[in-house]
């Protein structure tokens, strides 16, 4: 606990010295050679592991269960959602994400039913990443992580923070942990599941599936940001 106090600590005196971030343009991808060797071994795993898993568990389970178990990890995922609210002093989506997370974990029971979207509460995502953006940390190279998939420099580290600093692992005991870890796994699955035919035609259809997943990552990340326009309707099948 002192660790990570000492970390939220430093991350606040980052914040609060922060200047504005250069908006990217074009890929800096200084590390291309080590990226597709990364890539090469996410695909073959895709190819092998996950999308051989996400195909079956979509025959074996039920699909109302899948998507009960895939609301259930979203629903999770909300107080560390609602703590980079906070640290990028976006106290309206704060409310909002801790609403709609109060709803589903009562109304919803435990989140399992997505009650506040129907009621027109969405969910508004956020991560370690954009608080870093907003504080003025710059995108960084472009970097393909193991098994993670695309990314940068600065989201590579919101990953790491976001799961240091996650609310509830810091209040659910140790030996209920492996709970949030199982369904947020197989929600992860049960998307691959979803966005099927994207990812394929990513991986598998491109002329370059390491370009072609890079130039869509950047696109979309960007446009999250308020970075650059929306020059597509592709929606990123890598996001949490």
């Amino acid at each position: 606990m002192k660790q990570v106090a000492k970390l939220f600590g430093g991350l606040v005196l980052m914040a609060l010295s922060a200047c504005s971030a250069p908006a990217p343009s074009g890929i800096d991808d200084p590390y291309e050679g080590f990226n597709r060797k990364v890539h090469g071994f996410n695909t073959a795993v895709d190819k092998n592991v996950i999308r051989p898993l996400a195909t079956g568990t979509s025959k074996v389970i039920p699909e109302p269960v899948s998507r009960g178990i895939t609301h259930f990890a979203d629903n999770i995922s909300l107080p560390g959602m609602v703590l980079n609210d906070v640290l990028q002093l976006n106290i309206g989506d704060a409310a909002h994400n801790t609403m709609r997370f109060l709803v589903n974990t009562t109304v919803g029971i435990g989140g399992i039913f997505d009650v506040a979207t129907k009621a027109g509460a969405p969910e508004r995502s956020t991560d370690f990443g954009e608080t870093l953006h907003v504080w003025g940390m710059a995108e960084g190279p472009y970097t393909e992580l193991p098994l993670l998939g695309p990314s940068t420099a600065r989201d590579a580290l919101g990953q790491v923070v976001d799961y240091a600093l996650d609310p509830l692992q810091l209040i659910v005991p140790s030996d209920k942990s492996w709970i949030a870890t199982a369904t947020k796994a197989y929600s992860k699955l049960d998307k691959r599941g979803r966005y099927s035919e994207t990812v394929d035609s990513i991986l598998y259809d491109s002329a370059d599936g390491y370009a072609q997943a890079r130039l869509l990552y950047l696109q979309n990340r960007r446009y999250e940001l308020g970075q650059a326009a929306a020059e597509s309707d592709f929606e990123d099948p890598y996001a949490e």
